[in-house]
């Protein structure tokens, strides 16, 4: 019979992964999720309340079965399932249906992964690639259910985030053993072949893939094999924007949570390679199902008004990143990964061990502020990097500018232009103004046509007239230039606006030997 309880975690002093039979640890967990999932569907939907986030659900499924748990040929276990209804509404979040969820895992039998990591974390894959199950400790377990209330604002004012995404928490007890698993999209679809896989820290202690993991047919690599295989991957420039501000904020809700020595899984398939197809496993499933927010795409901040692309039946990206290195074409997908670790005491010891022998910013436990900052100057500086406009580009913007200073140096100028035709205007008022003869005899009546020039020249005339004066007066020879009078000589025809050669006729010349 099913017994609700508000205490989280599960019995003291139990012996957690003494790994049981695998064919009965798989069956078991496929019919505990569908049970706890079908009674779940009997309740109604309401609000999420506080306490909703603290609920356990148990239920003692017998093998040869009761009133209430079906009939099955695994050893007896018994079932917890956390925070149901909090889960429920992370599902609906994402546009999970029960009917789905409960296809995806229980229709096919799950697929064991293997684990690059260094926990004794075990995986299974759904067959539609949907959903990874995976084997979680204690204090990870805790620390999920103490973290759902944050998790469920962050994902209410952010669904497109590359955080991971919980669909469900529970324990399985067998024969004094606890496994306790939780249910998570899928970063890696299997229906692409996986190129290359990282798993990225922004660390550089100790951050080489080991000689067993190397030996893999598809290993995963680490912070110090990317620098030494890629030179970075290259995005266009509103891409590599909507990649780093989703990664900023992420980072910043773990930094909030107190959280560090997470890690970016990262996959890397080559389209000028061979389109190698990796196994399916139900196709028309795998083309009618989509997750919301599920793929690399869908899960970064783009620039639009946030409504989810239809899927596409026939659409081989799978929802990856278009990227490139050097001249290969690349599709991209990646998430954060191993966020349940929070900094703990045994954090700070660690760091602090590891600090004494090495250099303490490089290694990979860190305080959660400095952690988040390395991670992002690592990811947005060494693994992504923006592609660069082409120079025609460039060249068009230059273009455009040098018009713009054109335009803006007209207008500074036609006020200046303003200024010398009222100052033109003036002195020919004066030039039309009637001369005496008898005073002024010696004086020229200028004709109309190069008053103009008189008046634009008058001043420099004046310059020259005492610098030449006073030249003369201090040569060493007598020679004496009475200058009497000053007639400009008439501008050409050819250019009648650039009237700047003015003559100096000189009247008496007296040279004394």
């Amino acid at each position: 019979m099913a017994t609700t309880t508000t205490e989280s975690g599960g019995t003291s002093g139990s012996k957690d992964y003494k790994k049981p039979t695998a064919a009965a640890l798989k069956g078991a967990i496929q019919l505990g999720i569908g049970y706890a999932v079908g009674n779940l569907t009997s309740k109604p939907d309401r609000d999420v309340l506080m306490q909703d986030f603290y609920m356990v659900e148990s239920v003692f499924l017998p093998s040869e079965g009761s009133n209430m748990t079906p009939a099955h040929h695994f050893p007896d276990f018994r079932l917890k399932t956390y925070a149901p209804l909090a889960f429920r509404y992370f599902r609906e979040l994402f546009g999970i249906k029960a009917d789905d969820y409960l296809y995806s895992i229980c229709n096919e039998p799950l697929i064991e992964l293997s684990n690059p990591g260094a926990s004794s974390s075990w995986f299974y894959l759904t067959s539609d690639d949907e959903f990874i199950i995976k084997t979680v400790q204690h204090k990870e377990a805790e620390f999920l259910q103490k973290l759902l209330p944050g998790y469920y604002m962050n994902l209410n004012q952010n669904p497109r985030t590359l955080l991971p995404k919980f669909y469900g928490l529970y324990c399985i007890q067998c024969a004094g053993v606890n496994i306790r698993l939780v249910v998570m999209n899928n970063v890696l679809p299997r229906a692409l072949k996986m190129h290359y896989k990282y798993d990225l820290k922004g660390s550089t202690y100790k951050r080489h893939a080991s000689r067993k993991e190397r030996a893999k047919s598809s290993p995963t690599f680490k912070d110090l094999d990317f620098q030494e295989m890629l030179e970075g991957l290259h995005f266009d420039g509103d891409t590599y924007s909507a990649l780093m501000k989703t990664l900023q904020r992420d980072c910043r809700v773990l930094e909030s949570f107190k959280i560090m020595d997470y890690s970016l899984l990262l996959g890397v398939h080559v389209l000028d390679k061979s389109l190698e197809r990796g196994a399916r496993g139900d196709s028309k499933r795998l083309n009618s199902q989509r997750v919301l927010y599920s793929t690399a795409l869908e899960s970064i901040q783009g620039e639009g008004d946030g409504k989810v692309a239809e899927p596409v039946a026939d659409d081989d990206t799978m929802g990856g990143i278009p990227a490139k290195h050097k001249d290969e074409k690349l599709l991209i997908f990646l998430g954060i990964i191993d966020i349940l670790q929070s900094y703990r005491l045994i954090k700070k010891m660690e760091h602090s061990w590891k600090a004494l022998v090495h250099d303490g910013d490089t290694v990979s436990v860190h305080r959660p502020g400095f952690y988040a900052d390395r991670f992002l100057n690592f990811m947005g500086g060494t693994v992504f990097k923006k592609i660069h406009p082409l120079r025609g580009a460039s060249s068009k913007r230059k273009r455009s500018s040098i018009h713009a200073m054109r335009s803006a140096s007209q207008e500074v100028l036609s006020p200046q232009k303003e200024e010398k035709d009222e100052r033109k205007a003036q002195s020919m008022e004066c030039l039309d103004r009637p001369l005496s003869s008898s005073k002024h005899p010696d004086l020229v009546t200028l004709p109309k046509s190069i008053k103009q020039a008189v008046s634009f020249s008058s001043s420099a005339l004046q310059t020259i007239k005492k610098d030449l004066e006073e030249h003369l007066e201090n040569s060493a020879s007598c020679m004496t230039v009475a200058l009497d009078d000053t007639v400009p000589f008439p501008p050409t025809q050819g250019s009648p606006d650039s009237v700047h050669d003015v003559y100096l006729v000189g009247v008496q010349d007296t040279i004394c030997i």
